[in-house]
């Protein structure tokens, strides 16, 4: 559509109204007063404007190109039909376009959409084409609702695009966003804030839903715009009016809560609190039990938790600052928040209390320093800077007043009540809600670690209270109330830390509670409570004092028994099962030297636990597969560390593991014959969970020493030698090869040299029809060996090394779909790997395996190399890639080496160390640059979900790149070493010439070579490479 023929400026009429000015009238609150600006909208007195079929005389201000943005509001503005008071208006113009006429109003996402258009030309415009932006909005939209909707709407999208620090903007975008920033604030932004003040006032009472909006505004914009526009008088008092009003008032809170938090001076930060504070307290809003809207009441936690953490805030800035009188009056203020803080924090809704607990936790971090600062402020006064100093360094537990006292006694209590469950938590399946609480249960331990601080006496006795009060009538009690006392010890153990866990030496004090409790515990019956809860709480509290019973060992049998039957790894729950599976496995790894008496009791108690559940079987087990490797784990435990000769331990480690392999034995024949795929899945997991098992009893041994002492050897190797044959079979490999490759490593530290024999049978099976995952994975098994065996396994590797690498080259060389990123990102795993694998040979002074592939070969494999060093922009290989090259350097680029190398020393390997740093993503820039880069990535991508872990990799990949320009440097040093006067003279004459090098920089190159400090090169290296790209 042709705008410009369509609409004749000639026939605009003229009907905005007049500007008036409005007054307010004066009030008796202490907020500072503001004059009024212009208005820029009628007064609300005044009929609103018609429907936008006459069009106001903005648009001759407005750049034609532009002209059709203002042609979307129309339809936007429109009343319905059916309640429209807006008096008719013939146009002089054209009938617009049939959507045009609709008198409907459009949908929410419409609207939506259109302001963020209107932002986004906004963004373009506003400082070069369109400084009349907001006028022009404004006039237009005047007094009606739903063009108010609009100007609204699109105010929230301009922030979204330049005010929103949850959005990452690039810094030509950082730097265009503080240019309009500062135009509005010169030119619009008091205009803006009236409209604001009208807006509220207007539709207060007829469109509850745009005084939110325009509360939603208010609340996005304090944070940069002048704080007096907003905090005073007339404006806070009309806030404070809406806090009244049931429609109004959750949003009235949260605007609340914006100005609040504004940065400012904390003197006058403390004033605004104070005087909000007295205007809401005489109003009645701090009579929380006489709330009963929940919603309105977090909301208000809420601002409460804000107000509070601002007078932390000047408190902590004055107190730093010496201010002694502004930081006891913000002391003072904070103090009297106290009472209020609690009734919020004690809440029954868990929402409220937990919109609070920042505040609290902060209040406690006050009363943990405050007492302290009181006491070195009589210095500070005499000028004593250093008393500051001292003070904020110091890490005392505090002197509390009497009052201090009883809101720390308030605040355990209250934290203690929160911690206890509601009757309604569904343990069997957790939820929503379920989740909810137990997030906020973390948020009360912070509270409670924060209290150990601030006085550990006084939280010991309050815990030692509570738990003894409710254990001495468990029976009756209900399992919220034993649950929660159980827990309070429990989180004793982190509230009042000890090294290594020796909670039962040291301080008298606490030991003695302490051990009080634990006996009280262990010896209450409380272990056969019947709820889930209860009993994971026994067990976890039981393991994490599990040092209590190297003082009272005589325990030890009650709470084995525990673990053993019903309250334990047979409880009812299969939770409880699970958990206690593990903590068992902790149990008995901590006190196992405690219970030589027991030890064959134990492993016949837990026989049926042992068994390798057949795929066939319908029946459910009492614990899974990852449950039984704990299991196992604990009965090698059990029968490595005990006191029986060697003869014994071998007998019950081979019956332990025999059933294993007869099964595995018995199911992989089935394998091989089976041919439904579901059916080969499952006997394949069984099989890998029988040599899961195998592998993970092993862990109860140290090395081939501990091993041998037991007698095992001949046990495991019995094991390798059933378990190999997997590797041949033809089904379900790669479940059968990933097993069976970790039970290879794990039986390298345990059998050493005697694995050796299986080790090339199963490199060989291991490489046939692998995939990139397998020879992944296979790398690091041939990596473990070189580095532990050395010249013992040169031969084997000799003959392996060919055909791993070339197994290597031909998944590298498959071809793959562009966007297929795993695949990709599997390829450049693979080929760190085999990098890796070439590094571990070299440093462990094996050259031979590599020198012995024939010419072809090894050129074949240097090309590698250099391919990897130079071509591929992965810093991680790179940088591997240098530390080989280095390497081969010092092995073979001297008189004595490798006939040729020298020749490939100047034709390769020095072209890398220069070529590589000069590649555009060899990253050589600052880390700042690299971080803002990499935002702009997550942004267009809307990755935003891995933003952590994406800073993390940011910043590895720079220290990458700058570590391999470290190695590429030492590379250069390494030849210098091995190759003397003739590498500076090749430098000098050929190769930093053909680089069009100037002679003096060439020069300077090579006396930084020469020099004997290799950190000078590095860093010249990076300079000088940052020069050249530029």
């Amino acid at each position: 559509m042709n705008f410009n023929m369509l609409f004749s400026f000639s026939a605009i009429p003229t009907i905005l109204p007049s500007s008036s000015s409005s007054s307010s009238s004066s009030s008796s609150s202490s907020f500072p007063s503001s004059s009024a600006p212009p208005l820029l909208l009628p007064p609300p007195l005044l009929l609103p404007s018609p429907p936008l079929l006459h069009l106001p005389p903005l648009l001759p201000s407005l750049p034609l190109p532009l002209l059709p943005f203002f042609f979307l509001l129309p339809p936007l503005l429109l009343p319905s039909s059916s309640s429209s008071s807006f008096p008719s208006v013939s146009s002089p113009f054209p009938p617009p376009p049939l959507q045009l006429m609709n008198s409907q109003p459009e949908k929410p996402f419409i609207r939506n959409k259109a302001a963020q258009v209107f932002a986004l030309t906004f963004v373009m415009e506003y400082l070069t084409h369109w400084p009349k932006f907001f006028f022009d909005l404004l006039s237009l939209v005047g007094l009606n609702p739903h063009g108010v909707d609009v100007y609204l709407r699109t105010l929230m999208a301009i922030d979204a695009e330049v005010v929103d620090r949850d959005i990452l903007h690039s810094p030509e975008e950082v730097r265009r966003n503080t240019l309009i920033k500062d135009g509005m604030r010169e030119q619009v932004i008091p205009s803006l804030v009236e409209s604001w003040y009208q807006i509220l006032g207007a539709y207060q009472q007829s469109h509850p839903e745009i005084t939110c909006q325009c509360l939603e505004v208010v609340g996005a914009y304090v944070s940069w715009i002048d704080l007096n526009l907003i905090a005073n008088d007339r404006f806070v008092n009309l806030l404070l009016s809406q806090m009244s009003v049931e429609d109004l008032r959750e949003e009235a809170c949260d605007c609340l809560f914006e100005i609040v938090n504004k940065g400012m001076d904390p003197t006058d930060k403390t004033k605004l609190v104070e005087s909000l504070c007295q205007v809401l307290q005489s109003a009645g809003f701090f009579n929380v039990d006489q709330e009963e809207d929940v919603d309105f009441l977090a909301k208000f936690s809420r601002l409460v938790n804000g107000m509070g953490q601002s007078l932390v805030l000047s408190w902590t800035k004055l107190a730093k600052g010496g201010d002694v009188k502004a930081a006891a009056e913000a002391l003072r203020a904070l103090e009297t928040k106290v009472p209020l803080l609690l009734q919020l924090l004690v809440h029954d809704d868990d929402d409220i209390s937990a919109n609070i607990v920042g505040f609290c936790y902060d209040y406690l971090n006050v009363l943990k320093q405050g007492s302290e600062w009181q006491s070195h402020m009589p210095q500070v006064g005499r000028g004593g800077q250093e008393a500051i100093e001292e003070y904020w360094d110091s890490d005392k537990f505090p002197l509390l007043t009497d009052q201090q006292k009883t809101h720390v006694e308030d605040v355990m209590l209250a934290v203690m009540k929160k911690l206890t469950y509601d009757e309604e938590y569904n343990f069997d399946n957790e939820g929503e809600d379920e989740a909810m609480f137990v997030e906020y249960r973390k948020q009360l331990k912070m509270l409670l670690d924060r209290l150990a601080q601030v006085s550990p006496d006084l939280l010991l006795e309050a815990v030692g209270r509570v738990f003894n009060n409710t254990i001495q009538r468990w029976q009756t009690a209900s399992f919220m109330e034993v649950e929660v006392a159980i827990r309070l010890l429990y989180m004793l153990g982190e509230a009042l830390p000890a090294s290594h866990g020796a909670h039962f030496s040291g301080d008298t004090a606490k030991t003695s509670a302490l051990q009080d409790m634990m006996r009280t515990l262990v010896s209450s019956g409380l272990s056969g409570y019947q709820h889930t809860s209860v009993s994971l709480e026994f067990f976890e509290t039981v393991v994490r004092y599990d040092k209590f019973f190297l003082v009272e060992p005589q325990h030890i049998p009650n709470v084995l028994m525990s673990f053993l039957d019903h309250r334990g790894l047979r409880h009812s729950s299969p939770k409880v099962r699970s958990r206690v599976a593990y903590l068992f496995s902790r149990f008995v790894k901590t006190l196992h030297k405690h219970m030589n008496s027991f030890i064959e009791d134990i492993l016949s108690r837990i026989q049926d636990l042992l068994e390798l559940a057949p795929p066939e079987n319908g029946f459910p087990a009492l614990l899974t597969s990852d449950d039984q490797l704990f299991i196992f784990e604990t009965a090698g435990v059990l029968i490595v560390h005990g006191e029986s000769p060697a003869e014994r331990k071998q007998a019950l480690m081979r019956s332990l593991l025999t059933p294993l392999t007869d099964a595995f034995r018995l199911l992989l024949a089935k394998l091989a014959s089976e041919r439904e795929e579901e059916r080969q899945a499952a006997l394949a997991d069984c099989l890998s969970h029988a040599v899961g098992f195998a592998s993970r009893t092993s862990k109860a041994f140290s090395n081939k020493q501990t091993v041998k002492q037991c007698g095992c050897t001949e046990v495991y190797r019995d094991c390798l030698q059933t378990f190999l044959p997997a590797l041949s079979c033809p089904v379900q490999r790669g479940s059968l090869r990933s097993a069976v490759r970790s039970f290879l490593h794990r039986m390298i530290i345990c059998l050493e040299e005697e694995v050796l024999p299986f080790v090339p049978a199963a490199s060989e099976h291991m490489l046939k029809d692998c995939e990139a995952k397998d020879l992944q994975e296979f790398i690091p098994l041939i990596s473990q060996i070189t580095a532990k065996f050395k010249d013992q396994v040169s031969p084997f590797l000799q003959q392996v090394f060919m055909p791993l690498v070339l197994a290597i080259f031909e998944v590298l060389c498959r071809p793959a779909e562009d966007n297929d990123q795993a695949a990709a990102l599997e390829k450049q795993m693979l080929r760190r790997s085999y990098f890796t694998f070439i590094q571990t040979i070299t440093s462990s002074g094996m050259n031979e395996v590599l020198a012995n592939q024939g010419v072809e070969n090894v050129e074949r494999v240097l090309f590698t190399i250099i391919q990897g060093a130079v071509d591929f922009p992965d810093p991680i290989a790179q940088k591997t890639c240098f530390i080989i090259l280095s390497k081969l350097v010092e092995l073979w680029g001297g008189k004595d080496g490798m006939a040729g190398f020298p020749d490939f020393i100047y034709k390769h390997i020095v072209p890398a160390c220069f070529l590589a740093p000069l590649k555009p993503s060899f990253d050589l820039t600052d880390a700042q640059t690299v971080l803002v880069s990499t935002w702009n990535q997550i942004y267009q991508t809307r990755l935003f979900y891995i933003l952590d872990v994406w800073t993390h990799f940011t910043k590895l990949v720079l220290l990458s790149f700058l570590q391999t320009l470290s190695e590429c440097a030492l590379t250069l040093k390494m030849i210098h070493l091995r190759r003397g006067p003739e590498f500076i003279q090749y430098l000098q004459q050929e190769y930093l010439p053909s680089l069009q090098v100037s002679p003096e920089i060439t020069q300077e190159v090579c006396q930084v070579l020469q020099q004997p400090d290799a950190k000078v090169l590095k860093n010249y290296m990076k300079a000088f490479f940052q020069r050249a790209k530029l």
